[in-house]
Formats: structure tokens, sequence, C-alpha cells
């Protein structure tokens, strides 16, 4: 793998490792930040306009569920045709969801600005793009802590973001804010022309080994057992993060905290994931990668169980932010290596994308049942009763799988 890879792998001149990866933790903070911050403006356009929690409760769910539905066709455009073009397509849409979701008064147009058009628009932008360039781009000793950073990026995004939303809605308005937001989107653009990877080639002349089309990499990852434990593991990921991030400000001013405490939270959140993703960017060189995704999951499901048992302050809070950071987008960099160790980096943008349709169906599914069970029952507990059976769920799911490359007839180019 090692010897395709360095032979594939592109001149890349100025582009060292080290600045891409600077440019595309960037595009990862940015992207990551605004939307980790969402839950802040649910109260606002609540009381703004006189909806239960369960309208941008869903506005957000179809966020997660169209960005999951895209992932995999954005994966398969980069794929093809190379990065840039993807993630600055995507961040477009997204800065127009943005600027929209000012304007946004009924539930259809928040649908189709916080949902529909942010959903595709993190789909071409989001670090999930920026993982696969550079999946592609990095020398094989670069990769670990590359995914490891620019999955931290994402995180360092929220730890700024979060106290900065709050700020910002405090003194400015929401309004206001969401407009910041659009416009720190168009940044994303130069940035992505750093993450230029080539389009595939075709014809004889292009590789000394045939090329394996899109439709036979899904038929091969979809037929392989431990594929389908990765994709079917990672739904807890998306439910028990959707849940969090739309839900836990709400939850926690329910319970008496003030909202600062729910920006503070979300923030250690992000901070603390910078840690747990360059952690596991680490370990999982040295580690078997299905075990550390076992780990994770278990100490998110016994995390959820002290929190939601115990007396809740706004020390507790905290800390169960700084555990749930350390676990939050730690379960990444392990997922996105599984996929490029079992089937290499040809297809890499595409294969993780499915994996991640499944996470983001279960973001569907945290963020909209958030919002119903609350409206129904005034509570949140059976969510999280749910995020911890899951929690458990995935933890033995993980295990079985088997870390080594896929066997092929004839081998195929990584």
């Amino acid at each position: 793998m090692a010897a395709i890879d360095s032979i594939s792998r592109p001149s890349l001149g100025w582009r060292t490792p080290l600045v891409i990866v600077i440019c595309g933790s960037l595009i990862g903070m940015l992207t990551f930040g605004p939307r980790s911050s969402v839950g802040f403006f649910m109260q606002p356009f609540s009381q703004e306009f006189g909806w239960g929690r369960d309208v941008f409760a869903l506005a957000f769910a179809v966020q997660n569920l169209l960005w999951g539905i895209g992932q995999p066709f954005a994966g398969a455009v980069a794929d093809k045709f190379g990065s840039v073009r993807v993630i600055c397509v995507g961040a477009l849409l997204y800065a127009a969801g943005l600027l929209m979701m000012r304007y946004s008064s009924t539930p259809l147009e928040l649908n189709i600005s916080a949902g529909l058009l942010i959903g595709f628009g993190l789909s071409g932008c989001s670090f999930n793009l920026v993982l696969s360039a550079f999946g592609k781009l990095m020398p094989p000793e670069w990769r670990g802590i590359a995914l490891g950073a620019g999955t931290a990026a994402g995180s360092f995004g929220q730890f700024i973001f979060a106290p900065f939303t709050v700020a910002m809605i405090d003194h400015t308005g929401w309004q206001a804010t969401l407009v910041t937001f659009g416009m720190l989107m168009l940044l994303v653009l130069p940035l992505a022309m750093v993450l230029a990877t080539p389009k595939a080639e075709t014809g004889a002349a292009a590789s000394p080994v045939p090329e394996q089309s899109f439709k036979s990499a899904l038929v091969e990852a979809f037929n392989h057992r431990s594929y389908v434990l990765l994709v079917l593991g990672f739904f807890t990921c998306g439910f028990q993060l959707a849940f969090i991030t739309m839900h836990l400000p709400a939850y926690l001013v329910d319970r008496g905290l003030p909202a600062a405490t729910g920006g503070w939270v979300i923030a250690i959140i992000g901070l603390f994931n910078i840690i747990g993703s360059l952690l596991v960017g680490y370990v999982q060189g040295k580690w078997p990668k299905r075990y550390i995704l076992s780990f994770i999951y278990f100490t998110r499901a016994l995390a959820t169980v002290a929190f939601i048992t115990l007396p809740l302050t706004t020390t507790s809070a905290l800390v169960f932010g700084a555990i749930s950071g350390l676990a939050w987008l730690s379960t990444v960099p392990p997922t996105s290596s599984l996929v490029s160790l079992m089937f290499g980096t040809r297809w890499l943008a595409t294969l993780y994308g499915f994996a991640f349709f499944s996470h983001q169906v279960g973001g569907f599914l945290g963020a909209w049942l958030g919002g119903v069970v609350f409206d129904k029952f005034g509570s949140y507990t059976p969510v999280w009763w749910f995020s911890v059976l899951f929690g458990l769920l995935s933890a033995l799911i993980n295990l079985p799988i088997v870390e080594k490359p896929v066997e092929r007839a004839v081998a195929q180019p990584a």
C-alpha cells in the first residue's frame, strides 16, 4: 500500500505537508464552528416566532440528514474531479444558508436555509472532505497526525465559536450573528486552493493496473463485514453529537443554569476534543483502532449516565463537557483510517462518505427526537437513555472489526 501511495501521490511543490495541514485545519475550524453553535439559536428563534422546540430541531435534523446524503456524492465528485471545486461550492451553499436563515420567518424557510442549504453545503466543505484530501496528499508518516489535526481543528472552531456566539447574540442579536457567520464562510474559498487533489486519470497509460470503478468499490465495501460494522457503529456517534449540540444548551437552562454556562460547556467540549483527537491520531498507529473506537463509545455511555443521574451543577456540567470532548470527534480519525486501510485511498472520500451517512442518520434522529420528546413529555430524559443504549451497542459492534486490507483478485491503485 505504501509503495502504491508513493507512486500515485503528486509532487506538491510549495504545498508542503505542514502548509496543507494548516490550511485544511483552518477550513475545518471555519466550517464546524457555526454549525456546532446552532443550539444557541433555538431559543431566540422560538421566542421570536412562537415556535415549539420541535420546529427548530426538525430543521437541524434535516441539516444532518442532507449533510449525510450529500456526503457520498460530494466525496465521489472529489474523488473523480479533485477537491477544490467541491469545497468551494459547499462553502458558497453554506454561506447562502446562513444568510437566508437570518431572514427565515416560517418553518419552511428555516428548513430550506438551516436544513437544505447548510446541510448540502456542509457535505461539500466540512472536515470530512478535508480529511479525505489529507488522505490523498499526505505521505503515510503524516497521515495519522494530519487526520487528528484536521479533526481537532473543527473542535477548536467549536471552542472559539460557542462563547463568541453567545456574546454576539447577547450584544448584536441573532440576525447580525448569522450574517457575520455567512461572511466568514467566504474565507474557505482561498484556503481550498491548497487542498487541490488530482483528477482521476483514465486510459491504459494512467495506471499500470486496472482502475477500480465506483460501482465495484461500493459492492466491495458493502460486502465487507468489517466495513458494515464500522458504518453501523458510526450511527451512534451522530446520534449523540447532534442531540448534545442541539439540545444541551436548552437542557442546562431548563435545569436552572445560566445560558452562558451552555456556551462554556460547548466550548469545553471543543477544547478537550482537540486533546482527544490529537491523542487518538497519535495512538491509532500503536493500538488496534477497533479497541480505540469501542473504548470511546463506552466512555461516552458512562459519562452520560453520571451526568443525568448525579446532581446538576455548573461544575458537573463542565466536567461532562470535558469528558465528552475527549471522546467527541475522536471517532473520526480511526474510522477514516480504517476505511483507508481496508480499501486504499482511491475511493476514500466516497466510502467514508457512506459511513458518514450512517453518522448523519443518527444525527437526524438525535436532533429530531430531542425536540419531539421534549414537547411531548417536557423532558429530555428518554433521549439521554437512548444515547446510553446506543453507546453500549456501538462499543460491542466495533470489537469484531478486522484491521487489514481487503483481498482483491486484481490489485487496485490506492
